[in-house]
């Protein structure tokens, strides 16, 4: 299923343009155990619904940033920047344009 993602550089591009990182986990504070690491290298939630996701631009910028998307109906609610990103559980803006 093709959808369109907009790039926080570029603007709205087709997926396709883009390459998938996988799903948004945050990062040991500290050094973490053995199990700890396990956990947060190899597990994800993969639920369906709306999940934070990384992506990158490889067809254009080659810039990292961050989307929410629903895995549902891959309805695209925000791309963002790492450090313009909203904080995870914070609602966003939905951008009206790619919400359809």
């Amino acid at each position: 299923m093709s959808y369109v993602l907009e790039c926080p550089n570029c603007g709205p591009r087709e997926v396709t343009d883009f390459g998938f990182g996988g799903e948004y986990v945050e990062r040991p504070t500290e050094r973490p155990s053995f199990r700890e690491l396990n956990r947060y290298v190899y597990f994800r939630r993969n639920a369906a619904g709306v999940q934070r996701e990384w992506w990158v631009h490889r067809s254009g910028c080659g810039e990292w940033f961050l989307a929410e998307r629903d895995t549902r109906d891959n309805a695209v609610q925000w791309t963002a920047l790492p450090a313009d990103a909203p904080a995870p559980g914070a609602a966003a803006e939905p951008d009206v344009e790619l919400a359809r």
